[in-house]
């Protein structure tokens, strides 16, 4: 296993955000993070990722405890993860934005032209336009920004990969894209963990799909059964998936 969530619990005054979680991912797999909204997704990489600390519960990454790391230094381990809500440096163009992970985010430590070609390949990668390298950030649209998060976070070399809601707002074709390149990027040995609400997406790319309500999980196993479990149908789909 790459990563192990042992019972995590983390609450906000009275808000019960996640409970007792345990969760799992073998390298070399797309896990698949579904649920209804508030049901816990976020939150939970959040704790995975160091941006929150759980208030029970323990994360294991490489048989390592990481429970109290600082963001940083789970980072530099090996984690990196996009966000709901696209994040940027508005003052920064878009390669400069990708070239801060590639200096800082983990161990290597390139120069300053190997960062920026880092950077280039990067976007590339994920399809940014290469007119657009040098636009401020504050100037790009929401699927630009999304696109820039997502080369930022494999410019700092990541083993796991935590994708929250990458293709929200996308067109069919550009989902499928997006399907494509995700398994591209499991295929050059980065594992992945991801939050879709697209069924379509989530249930074509996953390997194996967990399932949130509440902040509990109540369901775990392949697409199929996932898409046909009882539970998961009442509390999400509103009926049955098929593959």
């Amino acid at each position: 296993m790459v990563l192990e969530v042992k019972n995590v619990t983390k609450h906000f005054g009275g808000l019960v955000a996640v409970k007792d979680v345990t969760v799992s991912v073998r390298k070399g797999e797309i896990l698949g993070l579904v649920g209804p909204n508030g049901a816990g997704k976020s939150t939970l990489l959040n704790i995975i990722s160091g941006v929150y600390k759980p208030n029970n519960g323990e994360v294991f990454f490489n048989n390592e405890n990481i429970t109290s790391l600082s963001l940083n230094s789970i980072c530099k381990k090996g984690i990196a993860k996009t966000f709901q809500h696209p994040q940027s440096f508005p003052g920064l163009c878009a390669c400069e934005g990708v070239m801060i992970s590639a200096l800082h985010g983990n161990g290597h430590k390139p120069s300053l032209k190997e960062a920026r070609h880092e950077a280039k390949e990067c976007l590339s990668k994920v399809g940014f336009p290469e007119s657009k390298l040098n636009v401020p950030l504050k100037n790009l649209n929401t699927i630009e920004l999304r696109r820039t998060q997502l080369a930022r976070a494999l410019a700092s070399r990541p083993d796991l990969l935590l994708l929250d809601e990458l293709t929200t707002g996308l067109t069919p074709t550009e989902g499928e894209e997006a399907i494509r390149l995700i398994r591209q990027i499991r295929d050059e040995g980065i594992t992945i963990m991801m939050i879709e609400h697209v069924m379509r997406i989530i249930m074509n790319v996953s390997d194996r799909i967990v399932v949130l309500d509440n902040g509990e999980k109540i369901a775990e196993g392949s697409p199929k059964e996932v898409g046909s479990d009882e539970r998961v149908i009442s509390s999400y789909l509103g009926e049955k998936y098929h593959i």
